[in-house]
């Protein structure tokens, strides 16, 4: 699936293309609570069609009426909403929250063609506008840039920017990577057992038939990637496991019951991994939502892996039961090390 921002400049793209005339509207600057980020785009025909969203909907509604009765901006150009606690309630912002947008036509579309191409093929890059002279040029990108403006130059990140690694191409892993993808997530599945291989039909993924540790070396994981392992076999979720809990990446979790859990990192030990380092293992994941099918395990999974991305106490967690917290103390035996 496309993110928000890439179906953006598709449609402006098409439109353009079909003879129409477009203007680009950019976030590029917020204060207070205001309910879209820097960078977030919306495309506008002169008949009023939409898509994309730089607010709640009155600002949209406001930027359509403008449009419709002639006020068609012909060089990038700024507008602020919001200044006041009255213009606030007209326009839907809480109160106190001011939204500045760049609002700019559409010419050539070459650019829109790059960008689309370097998304098609997991590649960051970032767009630049010079707002005096209209000018835009296109740069590579880091996983971990944010967009940026000096009052002069919008310099706005496109691609995946996070990235989930699944252990695993079995059910769950088709729709962990299908919502992951809904979330502007890069994925890429690993599973070097042929049987799941040979039926992996995921668009837009990247599925890899190598060992999972050696992919995890391969991909070097950054602070803007996550892991999650969900075979059951430790063959392959070990291995992996430990090399990610060694890497910058903010999440690592593994599918299993709190038993399994627990075996799991006494394994681990045996490879003289940090304490800390193991304490990083998620299992098991995801929030407690009552999930019972895959689509509600996936969501879950994929819920807890937000809330860490962006900092938040993960207080939705199932309660241990007592006859798991008895299996966990008398359960000791140790499993050796998986052969690779």
């Amino acid at each position: 699936m496309d993110s928000l921002d890439l179906l953006v400049l598709k449609q402006a793209r098409d439109w353009t293309a079909a003879g129409r005339p477009v203007w680009l509207v950019t976030v590029i600057e917020t204060w207070g609570s205001a309910p879209r980020p820097p960078g977030a785009l919306l495309a506008l025909l002169d008949d009023g069609q939409v898509v994309g969203s730089v607010s709640g909907g009155c600002v949209e509604d406001d930027l359509i009426e403008r449009v419709r009765t002639g006020e068609r901006v012909s060089h990038p150009s700024q507008i602020t909403y919001g200044v006041s606690k009255e213009e606030a309630a007209r326009f839907g912002l809480p109160c106190g929250g001011t939204l500045r947008l760049v609002q700019e036509p559409v010419g050539a579309t070459d650019w829109i063609d790059e960008v689309l191409d370097s998304a098609a093929r997991h590649q960051l890059v970032a767009r630049v506008l010079d707002l005096d002279t209209g000018a835009t040029t296109i740069e590579q990108a880091g996983r971990g840039e944010a967009f940026s403006f000096d009052g002069h130059r919008m310099r706005q990140v496109f691609g995946p920017r996070w990235r989930l690694l699944v252990i695993g191409a079995g059910q769950l892993s088709r729709t962990l990577a299908e919502m992951a993808q809904a979330l502007d997530f890069e994925v890429i599945v690993c599973d070097p057992r042929e049987e799941y291989s040979a039926t992996w039909a995921v668009p837009n993924t990247l599925f890899r038939s190598d060992m999972p540790d050696d992919a995890v070396l391969d991909l070097q994981l950054d602070p803007h990637s996550a892991v999650v392992a969900v075979t059951h076999d430790p063959k392959l979720d070990d291995l992996a496991l430990l090399e990610a809990l060694q890497s910058p990446a903010f999440y690592v979790g593994a599918l299993g019951s709190r038993r399994n859990t627990a075996a799991r990192k006494e394994r681990l030990k045996l490879f003289d991994l940090s304490d800390d380092a193991i304490a990083r293992l998620h299992g098991p994941i995801g929030l407690d939502l009552g999930s019972k099918t895959p689509a509600e395990i996936a969501v879950s999974v994929l819920a807890e892996i937000i809330a860490v991305r962006n900092g938040i106490a993960l207080v939705q967690k199932k309660p241990p039961q007592q006859d798991e917290l008895a299996a966990e103390t008398t359960d000791t035996c140790v499993i050796a090390p998986p052969s690779h």
